[in-house]
């Protein structure tokens, strides 16, 4: 343990514990147009941004809960690593290190975004304890299966859920404006773009460290 996360720990063990302050869905893109390497970017960058100093600091003081869903085309979403609080930085490593080896569930199916947030969305109801909801989507291209995205937007707003979203601009070049009109939901919610996947893990970063700095800024 770095010298940093050591003092953080100790500021912990002095003082009492917090309530969790984010419930955080990470929801992967496995489509058809996700190869193996890609698949491999995404899940090596986003355990590598978990482990960032900035960011696990704030998930460890927000008690956050975080947990990793794979989405592909309808009726093919799974949550693969359940519902995990980021207690300490050890069980914050932990679940990064299940990150990187999640194997993947599909291959070659089509893109069901509306069906990923539905999905998604119903497992909030295992944290209700927690004060902010959000879901953390990737995809690299238009949803083209299943019930439109802008279908479930009602249903999260009345949930309280934010949705964020990250667009893998691989072949799709307006995927952003897509993102923005029909994926993203919640006050403050916003799209990060990636200039295809060798970008991914720069730009997950950079995502995660806006969205969880702006969540435990309240707890200074």
């Amino acid at each position: 343990m770095s010298f940093w996360r050591a003092f953080v720990s100790s500021l912990f063990l002095t003082q009492p514990a917090l309530a969790c302050d984010l419930a955080l869905a990470l929801a992967v893109d496995v489509s058809g147009s996700v190869d193996e390497g890609e698949y491999r970017t995404q899940m090596d960058g986003l355990a590598l941004a978990l482990r960032d100093p900035v960011v696990s600091e704030a998930l460890v003081r927000a008690q956050a809960k975080l947990m990793l869903v794979q989405w592909t085309g309808a009726a093919r979403q799974r949550v693969t690593i359940p519902w995990t609080q980021a207690s300490s930085f050890e069980a914050l490593d932990s679940f990064a290190d299940r990150v990187a080896a999640d194997p993947r569930v599909w291959r070659n199916y089509s893109t069901a975004i509306g069906e990923a947030l539905e999905i998604t969305m119903a497992a909030f109801a295992q944290v209700p304890d927690c004060a902010r909801h959000l879901i953390d989507v990737s995809g690299d291209g238009p949803s083209n299966e299943g019930i439109e995205p802008l279908a479930v937007h009602r249903d999260l707003r009345a949930l309280g859920i934010t949705v964020n979203a990250i667009a893998i601009e691989q072949s799709e070049p307006d995927l952003t404006a897509y993102f923005y009109e029909n994926v993203i939901v919640g006050e403050g919610a916003f799209v990060e773009t990636a200039n295809g996947f060798a970008d991914y893990p720069a730009r997950i970063r950079k995502k995660l460290l806006r969205e969880v700095t702006q969540q435990t800024a309240a707890l200074d």
